[in-house]
C-alpha cells in the first residue's frame, strides 16, 4: 500500500500532511499528546515502507543522542517520534539537506511546539513544514465531509438554507464536555472520561511540561492552569492568573508560554491591529480542547444545563472555546490561510474568530449562546466589515437557534451545528 492510500487520509490535517511531502524536504506533525500523532506516524511508515525512530523510547534516545546522523538514513520518509527529546537531530537533519533537499525526505512527530526549543535547536527554521495535529473535530467523529470555512471564503450564501437545525442546546452541551481527544471520546461514562482527562493533564505537566522547563516551582503549574482555563475565551490576564499562587509576575508569563508550548492552552492573537490604534493587542486565551477545560473547571453536563446567572457565564465560555476549536482546525487544513486571530476594540466591540488568506480576504466569526440574535448582536461583525471594505468576505454570528438566514450584506446568522453538519 502507497502512502497516498492509507485509511489516515480519513483525517484532514494528514491530508495536508502528505500533499506538503510531495512538495517539502521535512514536515512535522505537532500537537498534544494522545491526539494520534503516533498512531499516524506508523501507518504511513508501514505504508511507505519506513522504519520509526521512537525517542520517547530511552534505548533509542540514547543511542542517536550519541550519533543523530548515524540513524538519518533508509528510505525516505526517515520517520522520527517525539524529536524534541533530541534536539540535536535537527542539526544532523540540517546537515542532510546540506547534500539533498528532495521532497519527503523526513517525517517528524513530537508533543511540543517547535517555536518553544531553545534557540539554537531550531536550525530547520524555514525548511521545515509545520501541519498541527489536533483533538478531532465534530466533522471527524461524526464521519461528515463538511468544509465550513473553507464554504465561509468561497461561497457563503451556500450555507444559508431553508433547512432548520434539529440539534437541542443538551446535545450542544454534551459534545462540549466530550472534547476530541480520541481516548476520551471512547470512554463509555463521564467519569471514566473525566479519569482520562485527570491523567492526560498529570502526565503532561509532569512530563512535557517540566522537561522543557526545568521548573524551580513545579508545583504551582497547576493551580496555574487551572486559573487559565477560568480565563478560557477570555482576554489574557497573567495579573488575575498569578493571584495568591506564589509566583512572580514574570514566572507567570513564563510558565503560561510552556502550557502553550505543551498544548495545553493556545493563545489566539490579536487580529488587525494596524486597521485602528483603538484595536486591542492582547491575545485570547483558550483551553486546547472543549472537554479539557470543562473538566479543569469540573463542569458536568448537569450543571451547564442550568439556567442560573453562573452557569449561563460558564457556558458561554466553554461554547465560544468549543467553535474556536473547531473553526481553527480547519483553517489548519487549507494551505491558503495566512492568520487566525480575535479582533476587540478599546471602546467594546469584539470578533471571536477572524481568518485571513495570504490574498488579503477575511472571514470573521461571532459566538452566541442564544436561540436568536438580534441585530445589536451583530454591531461588532458590521463595523469590521465596514473598516475592511471590499477584503470583507462575510461576518457570521454562530448561533444556538435553528434557522439559517442573511441578515445584511455578508452578515449571516448561522446554526453552530454547520460547524459538523449539512442540511
Amino acid at each position: 500500500m502507497s502512502i497516498a492510500e492509507s485509511p489516515l487520509l480519513s483525517r484532514r490535517a494528514l491530508r495536508a500532511a502528505l500533499r506538503r511531502l510531495e512538495e517539502d524536504p521535512v514536515v512535522l506533525l505537532e500537537g498534544p499528546r494522545s491526539v494520534g500523532k503516533s498512531t499516524a506516524l506508523r501507518e504511513l511508515a508501514a505504508a511507505a515502507g519506513s522504519t520509526i525512530l521512537d525517542l520517547d523510547d530511552l534505548a533509542t534516545r540514547d543511542a542517536i543522542s550519541s550519533d543523530p546522523a548515524l540513524f538519518l538514513t533508509g528510505s525516505p520518509p526517515v520517520c522520527v517520534d517525539e524529536y524534541q527529546k533530541v534536539p540535536a537531530i535537527l542539526d544532523a537533519i540540517k546537515a542532510e539537506l546540506n547534500h539533498a533537499t528532495s521532497p519527503g525526505r523526513f517525517l517528524l512527530a513530537g508533543s511540543t511546539r517547535y517555536e518553544a526549543l531553545p534557540q539554537a535547536a531550531q536550525s530547520l527554521t524555514g525548511r521545515l513544514d509545520r501541519v498541527a495535529i489536533q483533538p478531532f473535530t465534530q466533522t471527524e467523529i461524526d464521519g461528515t465531509e463538511n468544509t465550513f470555512v473553507a464554504q465561509l471564503f468561497g461561497d457563503p450564501e451556500s450555507l444559508i438554507t431553508g433547512a432548520a437545525s434539529a440539534t437541542s442546546r443538551e446535545e450542544y452541551i454534551q459534545r462540549i464536555v466530550r472534547g476530541g481527544f480520541p481516548l476520551a471520546i471512547e470512554r463509555p461514562t463521564p467519569a471514566s472520561r473525566s479519569r482520562w482527562f485527570e491523567s492526560y493533564v498529570r502526565l503532561t505537566l509532569e512530563r512535557d511540561a517540566q522537561e522543557l522547563g526545568k521548573l524551580r516551582q513545579a508545583a504551582a503549574l497547576p493551580r496555574l492552569l487551572g486559573r487559565l482555563a477560568g480565563q478560557t475565551a477570555q482576554v489574557l490576564s497573567l495579573t488575575e492568573a498569578g493571584a495568591d499562587i506564589g509566583l512572580s509576575a514574570p514566572s507567570v508569563e513564563s510558565y503560561t508560554r510552556i502550557l502553550e508550548a505543551v498544548f495545553l492552552v493556545n493563545l489566539l492573537p490579536a487580529w488587525g491591529t494596524t486597521l485602528t490604534a483603538r484595536t486591542s493587542n492582547r491575545p485570547k486565551i483558550h483551553v486546547v480542547d472543549s472537554g479539557v477545560a470543562a473538566h479543569l473547571l469540573r463542569l458536568s453536563a448537569e450543571r451547564l444545563a442550568r439556567r442560573d446567572a453562573p452557569a449561563l457565564t460558564e457556558f458561554g465560555h466553554l461554547l465560544e472555546t468549543f467553535v474556536v476549536g473547531e473553526v481553527g482546525r480547519q483553517t489548519n487544513w487549507m494551505d491558503s490561510i495566512a492568520g487566525t486571530g480575535h479582533w476587540r476594540t478599546y471602546d467594546g466591540d469584539e470578533v471571536d474568530f477572524v481568518a485571513e488568506l495570504h490574498d488579503g480576504s477575511v472571514v470573521a466569526i461571532e459566538v452566541k449562546t442564544g436561540r436568536r440574535v438580534a441585530g445589536t448582536d451583530l454591531h461588532p461583525l458590521r463595523r469590521l466589515r465596514d473598516r475592511l471594505g471590499d477584503r470583507f468576505v462575510a461576518g457570521v454570528a454562530l448561533y444556538l437557534g435553528e434557522r439559517s438566514y442573511t441578515y445584511d450584506d455578508r452578515l449571516h446568522v448561522i446554526p453552530v451545528d454547520k460547524l459538523w453538519l449539512t442540511y
